[in-house]
């Protein structure tokens, strides 16, 4: 049985508000609210990529203390660009 692209959006949702650190359910919860909706399979197969990485690299990677991996860039960074920056106490 495979799920339709509704129910995996919904189940991608709930999955990115729920990763255990407060910071990443923020960023990815936040794009996953933005943009789930008319994501295609293609980029939901990103997302979900992106998602399977552990929470304290995928910190590691948006906060520069890491390299970030290829597989995972492209969505990193479309992440890291639609977050709210103002609310990150960033000045500059």
């Amino acid at each position: 049985m495979t799920e339709t692209i509704d129910i995996r959006r919904k189940r991608l949702k709930i999955r990115a508000w729920r990763r255990g650190i407060k910071e990443m359910d923020l960023l990815i919860g936040g794009y996953a609210d933005d943009h789930l909706a008319t994501m295609t399979e293609v980029e939901l197969d990103e997302f979900e990529r992106l998602m399977d990485e552990h929470d304290q690299d995928l910190l590691s990677y948006a906060t520069g203390l890491k390299p970030v991996p290829e597989a995972i860039r492209p969505m990193l960074d479309k992440l890291i660009a639609s977050a709210d920056h103002a609310s990150w106490g960033i000045k500059g």
